[in-house]
């Protein structure tokens, strides 16, 4: 089986889809910036990787050259969650976050594009945007402008890239990852999140795997160009008057 590529491999979602997609079969290349985890979780998952940072450019062609050319997936799990009120909210955050969240993932995929057209059965994208790119949230100006810009980027490319190459994103709401471990380490301040959700939880890691794994599958062979909320129900319901 040809392999996916995960950038964000060791973090809460990227691993969790990582150790999915290896118990369905398939062959993985992994990119991260801890070595001592990536190195460990590679050796695990019996995968290649690849060390660094999205923010450096010079990334996205190692990663190309060290996947090799049978490469059918990718998934860009990686992501911020800088939570700033507008006054406090600097330049250097604005293109932080951006960098980081869209012009990686467009990065990523432009990288891979050659080896991806590649592909005998259509390839398969993955992003990641959330659901205050859809909802207004307080303090969440610069993230939700970065996560709107991976749903444009995902329907763009879902176009430009058909027939050869499927794009679609997946939209969470918060989700309990390491990434989000400050925001939650206050228990009954993570209790009454979850309880914002008409399911009344917050997000586990498996859940975005879940999805993801499928998007990446032969199973959603006619999907492309789709937003998925995991989220709970809290982008579209409202279950108290």
């Amino acid at each position: 089986m040809n392999k996916t590529i995960i950038f964000g491999a060791t973090g809460g979602i990227g691993s969790a889809t990582a150790s999915r997609l290896k118990a369905q079969g398939y062959n993985l290349h992994l990119v991260g910036r801890d070595l001592n985890k990536l190195e460990a979780f590679s050796k695990e998952l019996g995968a290649s990787y690849t060390i660094g940072d999205v923010t450096d450019e010079a990334l996205f062609s190692r990663v190309a050259a060290d996947a090799g050319d049978d490469v059918s997936g990718l998934v860009y799990a990686v992501g911020t969650l800088n939570l700033k009120r507008l006054n406090r909210l600097t330049v250097e955050d604005y293109l932080h976050d951006y960098r980081i969240n869209a012009i990686g993932a467009a990065l990523a995929i432009q990288h891979l594009l050659p080896v991806l057209k590649k592909s005998p059965e259509p390839a398969s994208v993955v992003l990641f945007t959330s659901v205050a790119a859809e909802q207004g949230f307080s303090s969440h100006a610069s993230m939700s402008m970065a996560k709107g810009a991976v749903r444009g980027l995902t329907l763009a490319l879902a176009a430009e890239l058909a027939p050869k190459i499927r794009v679609n994103a997946i939209s969470p709401s918060l989700t309990n990852t390491p990434l989000a471990a400050g925001l939650l380490a206050n228990e009954k301040m993570a209790e009454a999140i979850g309880k914002m959700h008409p399911i009344e939880r917050l997000g586990r890691p498996e859940d975005m795997a879940a999805m993801a794994a499928f998007l990446i599958s032969p199973d959603s062979s006619w999907i492309t160009g789709q937003i998925f909320g995991i989220d709970g129900g809290r982008s579209t319901l409202r279950t108290k008057s």
